[in-house]
């Protein structure tokens, strides 16, 4: 099994604890203090700092899609799930009740929001992107201020909006 690694950015949303392995990324998470790491610190595998410069650029508005290797464990619905969550572009929203469609049963509207709650790489796989059918921000494992702020930064670099919400 491959030795995990974990590191820390602040981001214009806070800090942001990066997981995974040399191989790949399996959490981007919010998180609202510092976690104490205790022991040495280990070299960080070239993928995080890589992981880390297109997050910069993300957030200085010159990347619009991650191109890293993830991997986080989940259900094959789940799987499903995370897949369409990477098929809405940049700067677009949909509903969950299109992602339900997506996925092929429009009735399991609650399952996709469970399963896009369990997003463990946030931004990179852009769970952010959903929203309720009324056209309001619901549900945010980071908080629905982050959830706002990330869909305004979208639509302003994609369409030079200021506002959404």
């Amino acid at each position: 099994m491959a030795e995990t690694y974990s590191t820390y950015y602040h981001s214009p949303v806070g800090l942001l604890k990066i997981s995974g392995t040399p191989g790949y990324i399996s959490e981007v998470s919010f998180h609202d203090t510092t976690q104490k790491t205790a022991g040495r610190k280990k070299q960080l595998p070239p993928l995080f700092i890589q992981c880390i410069e297109q997050l910069i650029q993300y957030f200085n508005g010159q990347r619009r899609q991650f191109e890293l290797p993830l991997n986080q464990p989940g259900t094959p619905f789940q799987q499903e799930v995370w897949g369409e969550l990477m098929q809405i572009p940049f700067g677009k929203t949909i509903s969950y009740l299109e992602l339900a469609r997506r996925t092929g049963d429009t009735k399991a509207t609650r399952a996709v929001a469970n399963a896009n709650g369990k997003n463990n790489i946030a931004i990179i796989v852009p769970c952010h992107r959903v929203i309720g059918s009324n056209k309001e921000l619901v549900g945010y494992a980071g908080g629905l201020w982050r959830k706002k702020w990330l869909l305004e930064h979208e639509a302003k670099v994609a369409y030079g909006v200021q506002t959404l919400f």
